[in-house]
């Protein structure tokens, strides 16, 4: 439900500028960036990419016409042709309707210029100089709780122990956490990773946890996460696409095709693991994992594997994808020469995971999960913790661990494909189908 409806301050786009006024400045401390206005029947127009590298901003092409601006950590949520813009529950309008030019996403000033500095605290717009100037200190969007767009980006944060509602999709901000980043890195082919944020809308996932703390739905842990991971990855220049945004439901035969119809080169699911109610002590499980496509080989990955899959009871009855059957062919071609690739990546994700993440390594391990059947390319899922645990309910549920487990995802995201575009260059690796065959 939209929070609020606010309607567009009136910028002075007119005011002198000391530049020129067919250009926008945007400046920090050390660096200065002139951005181009193109003119529209309702106002300037700027490319939004141009405002980089003085504002961390990643453009993300969703669905249709539906874009959307990742800022930090938080989501801005256009389409071309509208005059709202949505950041998390809250809308805000516009006074010109973003466009799409020669492919480009080009989106009003008066965005740039009201809504970027509302959800990023330490950038602000100064009408008479026509400039957006950042500065040093950023503070948290309106100090309001988080929506599901996620805190913005903070290197580190302060605040008051977690008490929150994540089952709402609301959270505080938790311990000071230090998020780290690594430099960017060239990739010589330009590289499209899905990320997929598990459950959604009348499937919640797991719900958590078993004894005391705070309340947690698996389905706003993973939508908060999979939009970091997508600035993360944004930011040390890899492409990204969701297959979801919002708190709806995606059949699970769906976010495969996602990927496969976009051609993507990595499947990346997130997901909250939950205890067996028939362990010893089941409220204190803990910790990481990451599969990978193929035939389970324990009665716990069966187990994760049928919790998983459970969402298709929430799928339409008359949806013949939804009653496709579960069936992974590991001679399938598609399929088997993917198998090794991912599970490269699944070592990856829990060796970085390791280095930050307080609960143990859990392993990799391999199942049959219905996501992961229809993505041809190297795909993996990652149990990112234990909501069933209480404290590892709070970890996850804090904006500062979940920057901090984005960018470590993304990190090992990053590795893997410099490690694959080595082989390739070195004559070890050929791909012919899908995937990371593009170069």
């Amino acid at each position: 439900m939209i929070v609020a409806l606010l309607a567009a301050f009136q910028l002075a786009v007119a005011a002198p500028s000391p530049v020129s006024d067919d250009r926008l400045v945007v400046k920090d401390a050390t660096r200065s960036v002139s951005v181009a206005l193109v003119p529209s029947a309702s106002g300037p127009l700027l490319r939004a990419e141009q405002l980089r590298p003085v504002v961390p901003l990643t453009v993300s092409h969703l669905t249709g016409d539906q874009w959307m601006l990742i800022v930090g950590s938080s989501a801005i949520e256009v389409e071309i042709g509208n005059k709202f813009a949505r950041v998390g529950s809250e809308a805000f309008q516009l006074s010109a309707a973003p466009e799409l030019r020669k492919g480009a996403l080009y989106v009003p000033l008066q965005l740039v210029a009201e809504v970027v500095p509302r959800i990023v605290g330490n950038l602000v717009w100064d009408a008479q100089r026509f400039e957006l100037r950042a500065f040093s200190s950023p503070t948290r969007y309106s100090d309001t709780p988080v929506s599901q767009a996620g805190a913005p980006s903070v290197a580190r944060r302060r605040a008051a122990p977690v008490a929150d509602d994540v089952e709402s999709g609301h959270t505080n901000r938790g311990p000071e956490i230090a998020v780290s980043a690594a430099p960017l890195g060239a990739l010589r082919a330009r590289r499209l990773v899905v990320v997929d944020a598990g459950h959604g809308g009348p499937d919640a996932g797991m719900h958590g946890p078993i004894a005391g703390g705070p309340r947690v739905l698996e389905k706003n842990i993973t939508l908060a996460v999979a939009k970091r991971v997508g600035a993360a990855l944004g930011q040390r220049g890899i492409d990204v696409k969701y297959t979801r945004t919002t708190d709806t439901l995606i059949a699970l035969s769906d976010r495969g095709r996602i990927a496969n119809d976009a051609h993507a080169d990595l499947f990346v699911s997130i997901h909250v693991n939950a205890a067996n109610p028939g362990w010893k002590d089941p409220g204190g499980a803990r910790g990481f994992e990451t599969y990978f496509l193929a035939e389970a080989k324990t009665e716990d990955a069966r187990r994760v594997e049928r919790m998983e899959n459970e969402v298709v009871k929430f799928e339409a009855k008359n949806s013949a994808r939804a009653g496709d059957p579960l069936s992974f062919i590991l001679n399938d071609m598609a399929q088997n020469e993917h198998l090794r690739e991912s599970n490269e990546l699944a070592e990856l994700i829990q060796r970085k995971l390791g280095r930050i993440h307080p609960g143990p390594s859990r392993g990799v391990k391999q199942a049959g999960f219905r996501v992961l059947v229809t993505a041809f390319m190297p795909a993996v899922l990652v149990e990112i913790g234990f909501g069933t645990n209480a404290s590892e309910a709070a970890y996850l549920s804090d904006p500062a661990a979940m920057d901090q487990l984005s960018a470590t995802l993304s990190d090992a995201v990053l590795e893997y494909l410099k490690r694959y575009e080595r082989r390739v260059a070195t004559g070890s690796e050929v791909t012919t189908v899908g995937g990371l065959g593009r170069q």
